[in-house]
C-alpha cells in the first residue's frame, strides 16, 4: 500500500473496552478498515489506557507499513460528559478516575497528527449519516440504545452538539412519574428503553411472579445473569410476561421519539444496539405508539452500519470539518 494514501484512525473508549481502528479514507464513501484491535480498558487508570491506545495504533500502522505522518486525522469516540471544543474527558460515570483528562493535546504531542473528541451518540450520529441508514438525510437523529440511551443529532446537515455537547439527550426526559432508573431519574426514557432499563422491569417481573415463572427458572432466581438478552430471548418463545416487558419499553420508546419528532421536524430516527437485534419485539408497539403521539411521525431505522458502527463512529471523528 502507497504511503502516499491518506488513512485515518479511530479509537473507541468504553468503561468495558477499547478498540483502535485503522483505515483508508475513501473520497468521502465508506473508509476501508484496514487493521482494528481490541483491549479492556484499565480501571482508574487513564494514562495507562492512552499509552495502549497508542501502542496498539502503533502496531497496525507498523504492520501496514505506514507512519504517522500517513495519517490525516486521528477520531476519539468516548462518553460524555466531554468538552469537543477542547478535546477535554470530564469525569464519565462509567470511567472513573477520567478527570479532566487532555485527550487531544496528548496524542497531538506524540503523534503530531490532528485529533478530535465527540461523544460516542455524537459520533454514532455523524456514521451513520455520512455513511449508514442516514445517508443523503438532512435533519435526523441517532439513539444508542445499548447499556443506556444516549442521542446525537444531525440538523439542517451539520452536527449539532449544544453548548455542552448534551444536545438531543432524550434519555434523560421523564415519561412516567414512576418506573426503572436511568441518568438517574426514575421513569426517564433511558429507565423504560435501555438495556439496564428492561433489565430492571425483568427483575421486577420475577420478584411478583416468584419461582414458577420462566423468567426467575431461565436465571435461576440469580438477578445477576438477568439481561435484556435472555429476556428477549424469552419473549422471542412467547412468555407473555417478557413480551409484555419489551412491549411497554417499545411504547415508551414510541414516545420519547414523537417528543424529536415534535420539537426538531425531522425526517427519521436512527437506532442501535437492542433495537438492532430485537426489532421484531418493537417495532410494531413503538409504530403504533409514534404515529399516535407525533403531529409529524418520522421514519424509524435500524443502524446500518449494525455492529460495526462503533468503529466507524470513530473514524468518523477524525472527518468532521
Amino acid at each position: 500500500m502507497s504511503n502516499n494514501a491518506k488513512h485515518i484512525a479511530g479509537f473507541d473508549i468504553g468503561g468495558t473496552k477499547c478498540a483502535v481502528t485503522l483505515a483508508a479514507a475513501n473520497g468521502g464513501e465508506l473508509p476501508r478498515i484496514i487493521g482494528k484491535t481490541k483491549f479492556q480498558t484499565v480501571k482508574n487508570a487513564p494514562y495507562t489506557v492512552l499509552e495502549t491506545l497508542l501502542k496498539e495504533l502503533d502496531g497496525l500502522l507498523s504492520g501496514n507499513s505506514l507512519k504517522y505522518s500517513d495519517l490525516s486525522g486521528i477520531g476519539i469516540s468516548c462518553g460524555g460528559p466531554l468538552s469537543s471544543e477542547w478535546g477535554i474527558i470530564l469525569s464519565p460515570p462509567n470511567l472513573p478516575g477520567w478527570d479532566n483528562i487532555e485527550i487531544c493535546s496528548f496524542f497531538r504531542r506524540r503523534t503530531g497528527i490532528g485529533c478530535q473528541l465527540h461523544n460516542d451518540a455524537n459520533a454514532c450520529a455523524v456514521a451513520e449519516w455520512k455513511y449508514g441508514a442516514g445517508k443523503g438525510l438532512t435533519d435526523m437523529a441517532f439513539l444508542t440504545f445499548g447499556t443506556g440511551l444516549g442521542a446525537g443529532l444531525i440538523l439542517d446537515g451539520r452536527l449539532r452538539r449544544g453548548i455542552n455537547d448534551m444536545a438531543g439527550e432524550i434519555g434523560h426526559v421523564r415519561l412516567a412519574p414512576d418506573g426503572p432508573v436511568g441518568y438517574g431519574k426514575a421513569g426517564s426514557a433511558e429507565g423504560f428503553c435501555s438495556g439496564g432499563g428492561i433489565r430492571q422491569l425483568g427483575i421486577r417481573a420475577m420478584r411478583e411472579y416468584g419461582s414458577e415463572s420462566p423468567l426467575y427458572k431461565a436465571c435461576g432466581g440469580d438477578e445477576e445473569k438477568l439481561d435484556a438478552k435472555l429476556i428477549a430471548e424469552l419473549a422471542c418463545r412467547g412468555d407473555t410476561v417478557c413480551l409484555g416487558i419489551y412491549d411497554k419499553c417499545a411504547e415508551m420508546l414510541g414516545r420519547a421519539i414523537s417528543i424529536l419528532c415534535d420539537v426538531l421536524d425531522l425526517q427519521a430516527v436512527i437506532i442501535g444496539g437492542i433495537y438492532m437485534r430485537s426489532a421484531g419485539l418493537l417495532r410494531e408497539k413503538l409504530t403504533k405508539t409514534l404515529d399516535g403521539e407525533a403531529l409529524n411521525p418520522c421514519r424509524v431505522l435500524a443502524a446500518g452500519l449494525g455492529e460495526s458502527v462503533g468503529d466507524y463512529a470513530a473514524l468518523s471523528v477524525a472527518e468532521i470539518d
